[in-house]
């Protein structure tokens, strides 16, 4: 394969500021009590006329401009989301037809959390062999549309956002070195929104039963996480001959402060730098990896040649982690 990094990110966070104080009073619980146990501060919220691809949009924008590109160089453009602004058409040709990416083929994925990642690797496949395309993929989400208030276990950790990385040709050596993906259907049940949907379309009574609501099981995700992430990422170190030790940076999903601690333990990555935006924009699903990226990219972060880990995991069930070699991007 060609070399092929990230040229540049973007994101885009909803102005709308949520503090735990505002989703205690909704929920019955406490500020204290939320921070205690997800080390969450506040979350964003989309705006009433913001949906999806808007957030979307405005990421991709930023990731052009820090690729010093045009939107109309782009060969393919990639949405991740499981909240997508409507069944069909897909996001991703929102998203087109906002930024100007006439040129660009154009599809949605969804694997929930994870999706970002899986992402990366779809565009490094697509752009294999060739020195002049380019990708974009975007990680979106608005969950504040589906959140239950009196699932208060759920409902303190969501938010909306939306993060975009620039795929393109980088020096040998460079860029992205590999992923590894993995897909888990058996555990499908941990995390769902029941209906809307072919199995169980919209009706009055799925409505009164609060089917179209976000649910998940956490004892049994965060059991998930701790036995399933750290093998994904042993394997991808491994296969590219890569100790824990020289990882600079480790960027993951942004479940819980709490689990990713113990994560981080668990995994090994104690002497990388694990970058986190939960505190502030809490999970913010398929666009927390990209939005933590941006975040350590924008703060100047990576250097020239640092080993970057990324790891997204959650709904499905499934892990994918890709590792990168930085190089610069202004």
């Amino acid at each position: 394969m060609s070399a092929l990094g990230i040229l540049g990110t973007g994101s885009y966070l909803p102005t709308r500021e949520v503090s735990n104080k505002e989703v205690a009073e909704w929920c019955g619980i406490t500020a204290e009590w939320i921070e205690e146990r997800t080390e969450i501060r506040t979350r964003r919220y989309a705006a009433p006329d913001e949906a999806t691809s808007d957030l979307a949009a405005r990421a991709a924008v930023q990731a052009l401009q820090a690729a010093g590109l045009t939107a109309g160089q782009l060969d393919y453009l990639i949405v991740s989301t499981s909240t997508g602004d409507s069944p069909q058409p897909p996001t991703a040709f929102l998203v087109q037809d906002a930024i100007g990416a006439s040129a660009a083929a154009c599809f949605d994925i969804n694997v929930v959390c994870s999706g970002f990642v899986f992402g990366l690797e779809v565009a490094h496949r697509l752009l294999a062999g060739r020195t002049d395309g380019y990708a974009m993929v975007i990680g979106a989400d608005v969950y504040s549309r589906v959140l239950n208030y009196a699932d208060h276990r759920s409902a303190i950790l969501l938010g909306d956002g939306a993060g975009a990385a620039v795929i393109g040709p980088v020096s040998a050596g460079y860029g992205l070195l590999g992923s590894e993906l993995s897909s888990m259907g058996q555990a499908h049940h941990l995390i769902r929104i029941d209906a809307g949907g072919s199995r169980n379309p919209t009706t009055a009574q799925t409505l009164a039963e609060g089917g179209h609501y976000f649910r998940m099981d956490g004892r049994a995700v965060r059991d998930f996480v701790m036995d399933n992430v750290p093998p994904v990422l042993e394997r991808l170190l491994r296969n590219h001959g890569v100790t824990a030790g020289e990882v600079g940076h480790f960027v993951p999903h942004q479940p819980n402060g709490v689990l990713l601690r113990r994560l981080v333990e668990r995994a090994g990555m104690a002497q990388a730098r694990t970058h986190r935006t939960l505190e502030r924009y809490g999970n913010v699903g398929s666009a927390s990896v990209p939005v933590t990226l941006d975040d350590g990219r924008r703060s100047g972060a990576f250097r020239e040649g640092d080993l970057v880990l990324l790891a997204g995991f959650g709904g499905g069930m499934s892990v994918g982690a890709s590792l990168v070699r930085w190089q610069g991007c202004s």
